[in-house]
């Protein structure tokens, strides 16, 4: 199967289950809400050394947020509620309340009977006292002093099973090409809501296997898409692949990862790109299997070929 003349392996990306969360940040400015959200989801690309995985989702506009300032949604990503409760404390804690001007809302529907998190519950104590707890129909909120008027955050989060490590990996024969099809990639699928791709810029160019040689490491290069190991190792890529660069997708539901899933093969697919594949553990590692072809032929994306032999060698 080909998308605009490039050929897609007949393969599928293999992604696992972990607990998500989406929170609305808010401040006076667009500018202060975009810092506060970049330095709350900074060291998160990957729970392999990261204590949450987290990205923004999108920006959001006054008339979308609880308190009527320019904001962003950011969704984090952990194996369990307690340890992505734990994660969003400190983070939340250390960079949106040291923040000027922000606030922190919850951006998930709490149903009654429904698991939380508890942030503003936690974090008022900052206040030393001097927090004050002020209820609006059944959603409580915190106001804690800070030295520019006080931070005002929610006292529970909602939170779901979510979708992480759903991927694409571009091949090309250029780095330079092949970075910007990978970047025209990440521009489509950011605009699918429910996403984030957590690795800088959107992209991992260290794309990682399970285990490694030294006991001490869970995982290690994946040795099967270095272009310098070719020869020295079994490979992946094709003779004429010279750069590989993967986009790792995390989504609050399974429709969400896949439909970015299609915009990235979409919009990846140039004629600077040899193929595209994705990256599996021959389906141990999580249940579920994103199937490339059938994604496309699901949403009704036409091979623009016959049928290719062409794979992954």
């Amino acid at each position: 199967m080909q998308v605009n003349g490039v050929p897609i392996v007949d393969t599928f990306a293999e992604a696992f289950p972990m607990v998500g969360a989406r929170l609305i940040v808010t401040a006076d400015t667009a500018h202060w809400a975009e810092i506060a959200g970049r330095e709350m989801t900074g060291y998160a690309s990957s729970v392999i050394s990261c204590d949450a995985e987290a990205g923004i989702e999108r920006p959001l506009t006054p008339e979308e947020t609880p308190d009527g300032r320019p904001g962003v949604a950011i969704l984090a990503f952990a194996f369990s509620r307690n340890a992505l409760e734990k994660a969003l404390i400190k983070r939340v804690g250390q960079c949106v309340m040291t923040c000027p001007t922000t606030a922190c809302y919850n951006g998930l529907p709490i149903a009654p009977g429904d698991k939380t998190l508890s942030l503003g519950g936690k974090l008022r104590y900052f206040g030393d006292g001097w927090q004050i707890s002020k209820k609006l129909g059944d959603r409580r909120f915190w106001r804690v002093p800070v030295m520019d008027g006080e931070f005002t955050c929610e006292d529970l989060f909602g939170s779901q099973k979510g979708v992480a490590g759903g991927n694409l990996i571009l091949l090309g024969t250029d780095p330079g090409p092949t970075l910007e099809a990978t970047e025209r990639a990440v521009d489509a699928m950011r605009k699918v809501p429910g996403v984030i791709l957590p690795f800088p810029g959107g992209i991992a160019r260290s794309g990682s296997k399970v285990g490694s040689k030294y006991k001490a490491l869970l995982a290690s290069t994946n040795t099967a898409y270095a272009p310098m190991l070719r020869g020295l190792v079994p490979t992946e890529l094709p003779d004429e692949v010279r750069c590989a660069y993967e986009i790792v997708i995390d989504g609050l539901t399974l429709h969400d990862v896949e439909s970015a899933t299609v915009a990235g093969l979409l919009a990846g697919a140039t004629p600077d790109i040899v193929a595209i594949t994705a990256g599996n553990y021959g389906g141990k590692l999580g249940p579920f299997h994103l199937h490339l072809h059938e994604l496309l032929r699901r949403n009704g994306v036409a091979s623009d070929a016959s049928p290719s032999n062409t794979t992954a060698t």
